[in-house]
């Protein structure tokens, strides 16, 4: 190929290549000829070589050695080649470049060159690459093009405009009052320009805005135009009267419109014209009421406005165009907060958008779907939403699972149907749902006592049919284990009587553990429940001691530590198993004293001092849930506090165990000798005031172990409620609170509270303690705080 071949003769060598190499070997051929004849003084050609260079470009080929050819042909006062050089000033240079500042002058004089084609190369250049130096040197050029009888040059000067605007928004006041003169304008290009450089000026300056707000009438006229014109070749798409120009005037009006209802009501009737006048059969259509929609939702519209809206997004998820529902159902989930009554008119056409085949409409479906359950229809919604659960594609079955979770949890009408719902979730999708989903439905459970039967029947029957679903089995052998005898006896109300033998209930348990498919955390669900079948069936004893044996000497450490304390119970502890393994209480969520200790803010937080008095009442400026440390009160320092009560403040309702344990379990089953409990110390007061008085009495366990009990009473003539207890000992002692009596302290002393505290005391230090009461009182919250520094008898210290 030779060095003077035209561009159409290099673009068709370059696309005979066969291969890259050869493609590769072309181009530097060419550019090495190209920069021949760069160097030569006068050459005839440059154009025509910077032609093919800017080809070379966007082949993704290095061209950066063609810049300083675009700056000699933008100053030649040819056209032909101002032109190449100007596209190649706009392709190759950019503000970062040096050279950019070289043709600062040159666009100067273009722009007022006689030739409307100059300046508009000019224009279109700057527009492109300017720097914001040369858009604060040009800047006045462009407000004199702005005010041109010219419209080909106004409308190429608007959008200059808005690029100087972008880069130095502080020149914006320069361009605000040709901007709003061009308004007037009939050609649609240059309406087109001036509305978005009025928008760019709105949105970057707050004064400009409410400036522009007096030209709402103005874009009404303008915009009622477009809608009730007749055909026009020159602007028809589609059938619509230049719909680009429309969309933008529509998108500067919900600006101009939001939060102010006196704009909001100039438009109003216009919006209502567009929504009803404009086809929606073609795109141009939809993307005019589309913006229509957005224009309505985004300023203070009348609700019958909003209504129409709404409807015709409804109408968009009947469109074949899938981005069409997809953006539909978008804007519908952002409307379903405000106008909740609205979409609901839509559900059946979102529900079905759920079979839709591709995965980003199904998940919109979802996610709207799930925004729209409320209380009225939970039942048929629940009946879609499960449906679509068990055809679902795998990557929303965790999402829709967790959905369905919040939903029953909110509007289950009972209970029977919330545990219903989520069994059959578990069933489905087990596999795929939170960790925290196995906890709540235990918790829900152990409250609906009227179920229990049912609930167990049911978990028995899924687990005998499948044992894939670990969250299913975990909870299954969770309610085996506590009502084993319901499950035994066979008598249910509300489900079909099944009678299961002991056997039949131990084999279940024993496939569990003997599974592949079972985690170590299900294996333990499974073994503890076999263990407390122990206590509610009579014959097979002996084999579900020999199940736990087995697990004695078990790989997984945790499976192993279960079984030999169980073993203990069977060997040595045997009079207490019945005792240690009764049925668990009803467990209430986030009630004080499940949290093993930890408080529920996450971390411990040091106490800071206030100025809250001893038996003060709270007032309502106090944090609702501050979190304290009491532990660092007492730890550092080995002397002894003095008995005066500290001061600080905790708000009521915090857990109650702030101190966590090791292993502060019932009793050390692995001990070596028989406990000998002493006598009790007899109860020591330890707290008297406004009508409240705490006990403490306190009884040896161990050697360093030591029960405290304390008991409250309440000696006024009105109720106390909300009573709670929250302890804390130094940091080297082990500290394990149960659960209290009750929380109510009736008045006159009729009845009292007790509260049971576990102390481990390893390192034998000086036992210390400090208890922080809160309680309330007539409506009024009372918090104090008691140090003790000796406990009672001669064995408790």
């Amino acid at each position: 190929m030779s060095p003077s071949v035209r561009l159409q003769e290099m673009i068709r060598v370059i696309r005979s290549a066969r291969t890259q190499g050869e493609e590769r070997g072309v181009i530097q051929r060419e550019c090495a000829a190209i920069r021949a004849q760069f160097r030569q003084a006068d050459n005839g050609g440059r154009s025509h070589n910077l032609a093919k260079l800017l080809y070379v470009h966007m082949l993704g080929y290095p061209a950066h050695f063609g810049q300083m050819e675009c700056v000699r042909l933008i100053a030649s006062p040819r056209y032909n080649e101002k032109r190449v050089g100007y596209l190649g000033a706009m392709m190759l240079l950019d503000e970062k470049q040096d050279a950019s500042l070289l043709i600062t002058n040159s666009i100067k004089n273009d722009l007022s060159h006689s030739s409307q084609y100059v300046q508009s190369l000019a224009l279109c250049t700057l527009a492109c690459m300017g720097s914001a130096e040369m858009c604060r040197d040009l800047a006045p050029e462009i407000d004199r093009l702005l005010r041109a009888s010219n419209s080909y040059i106004k409308k190429k000067a608007a959008l200059c405009a808005v690029h100087i605007v972008r880069k130095v928004p502080e020149l914006g006041e320069l361009f605000t009052p040709a901007a709003r003169s061009l308004l007037s304008e009939k050609n649609h290009g240059v309406l087109h320009g001036a509305v978005v450089l009025i928008t760019e000026l709105c949105e970057r300056n707050p004064e400009t805005l409410e400036q522009f707000r007096k030209t709402v009438p103005d874009l009404v006229q303008i915009m009622k135009g477009l809608v009730t014109s007749g055909y026009s070749p020159e602007h028809n798409v589609a059938g619509i009267s230049d719909p680009f120009l429309q969309v933008r005037i529509l998108r500067l009006l919900r600006i101009l419109g939001r939060n102010n209802d006196a704009a909001s009501d100039a438009m109003n009737d216009l919006l209502a014209q567009v929504a009803t006048n404009t086809d929606s059969s073609k795109t141009a259509g939809s993307a005019v009421l589309y913006e229509t929609v957005l224009t309505v939702m985004d300023i203070k519209s009348e609700s019958g406005l909003r209504v129409l809206a709404v409807n015709i997004l409804g109408r968009f998820l009947l469109n074949n165009d899938r981005n069409i529902r997809y953006i539909s159902m978008t804007s519908l989930q952002k409307i379903v907060v405000t106008d909740h009554n609205a979409v609901q008119r839509h559900r059946g056409t979102i529900v079905d958008c759920l079979k839709d085949q591709d995965a980003s409409v199904k998940r919109r479906a979802l996610e709207l779907s799930l925004a729209l359950v409320s209380a009225v229809n939970i039942r048929s919604m629940m009946k879609e939403l499960l449906l679509f659960l068990s055809s679902c594609p795998p990557e929303l079955k965790s999402q829709a699972a967790c959905g369905i979770f919040n939903a029953a949890e909110r509007y289950a009408p009972s209970q029977r149907w919330h545990i219903d719902t989520i069994l059959h979730v578990l069933t489905t999708a087990g596999g795929d749902v939170r960790d925290e989903t196995v906890p709540n439905l235990i918790q829900l459970i152990t409250t609906a006592s009227d179920l229990h039967c049912y609930t167990v029947h049911k978990l028995y029957r899924a687990l005998v049919t499948d044992i894939s679903q670990q969250s299913l089995v975990q909870v299954a052998c969770w309610c085996i284990g506590e009502y084993g005898d319901l499950l035994l006896r066979g008598e249910c109300d509300e489900t079909e009587p099944v009678q299961v033998t002991e056997d039949d209930v131990l084999d279940a348990l024993e496939t569990v553990l003997q599974s592949h498919m079972s985690s170590p955390a299900t294996r333990g669900f499974a073994l503890t429940a076999t263990m407390k079948l122990s206590t509610r069936i009579t014959d097979n004893v002996d084999r579900i001691r020999s199940i736990v044996s087995i697990y004695g000497s078990c790989i997984d450490v945790e499976l192993q530590q279960r079984a030999v304390e169980y073993n203990a119970l069977f060997k040595k502890y045997d009079h207490m198993r019945a005792a240690v393994l009764e049925r668990m209480p009803v467990m209430d969520k986030n009630s004080p004293g499940h949290t093993n200790g930890e408080s529920a803010g996450g971390g411990l937080k040091e106490i800071g001092p206030t100025k809250l008095k001893q038996g003060e009442p709270l007032t309502a400026q106090e944090p609702a849930n501050q979190v304290c440390d009491l532990l660092d009160l007492l730890g550092g320092s080995e002397e002894p506090l003095r008995p005066s009560p500290a001061q600080g403040s905790m708000a009521p309702g915090l857990a109650s165990s702030i101190a966590s344990t090791a292993g502060g379990d019932l009793l050390d089953l692995l001990g070596g000798l028989e406990p000998t409990p002493l006598a009790p110390a007899p109860a020591v007061t330890v707290y008297e005031k406004n009508g409240v008085t705490l006990t403490l009495q306190c009884e040896k366990e161990t050697d360093s172990g030591l029960t405290v009990t304390l008991t409250a009473s309440n000696a006024t003539e009105s109720d106390i409620s909300s009573f709670t207890l929250q302890a804390a000992v130094p940091k080297s002692v082990q500290l394990h609170m149960k659960a209290p009596s009750g929380d109510f302290l009736p008045a006159r002393s009729t009845a009292k509270v007790t509260q049971t505290v576990l102390l481990n005391n390893p390192n034998k230090v000086n036992l210390k303690m400090r208890v922080r009461m809160s309680y309330t009182s007539q409506g009024a919250a009372f918090q104090d705080t008691i140090q003790i520094d000796s406990f009672p008898g001669p064995a408790c210290h």
